[in-house]
């Protein structure tokens, strides 16, 4: 490994010989948290299925799409202030429904009209708080 950062690159060519840059280790490092993060969410999925090929899936798109969403999360929590909230309640239920799955089954269906219910409701109480919140501005 070299000690220098070689303007993007991850690797250079030295001497014939290919060496990684620091950012090839920071890459790593940061592929490794999103694995890490990705396997903490696997007791959630048995909680949905006992599928390995799902488990298994549904891990490796996380794995993809974690950074993605996490910065598509950011801007829209900043534009709606309630979000948290909203999937603060969500948390909640799919806790719920974890620890309830050995005495009552919840439908797919249900679970998923529920996370939208919370979700529309969200949207509407942060439509309110906004205009409440521009009426007192203006008034």
């Amino acid at each position: 490994m070299t000690d220098t950062i070689d303007n993007e690159h991850f690797f250079v060519r030295k001497n014939g010989l290919l060496y990684a840059t620091p950012l090839m280790l920071v890459l790593i490092l940061v592929e490794l948290s999103d694995v890490i993060f990705a396997v903490d969410s696997i007791p959630a999925i048995f909680a949905v299925t006992t599928d390995p090929f799902i488990v298994l899936t549904s891990n490796l798109f996380a794995i993809l799409g974690l950074r993605a969403m996490y910065f598509l999360l950011a801007g829209v929590a900043e534009r709606f202030s309630m979000l948290k909230y909203g999937l603060a309640v969500i948390l909640v239920f799919i806790g719920i429904k974890m620890l309830i799955v050995d005495f009552y089954h919840i439908p797919i269906a249900v679970s998923l009209g529920v996370v939208f219910g919370i979700l529309v409701m969200t949207f509407i109480i942060n439509a309110w708080v906004n205009y409440r919140h521009d009426k007192q501005r203006v008034g």
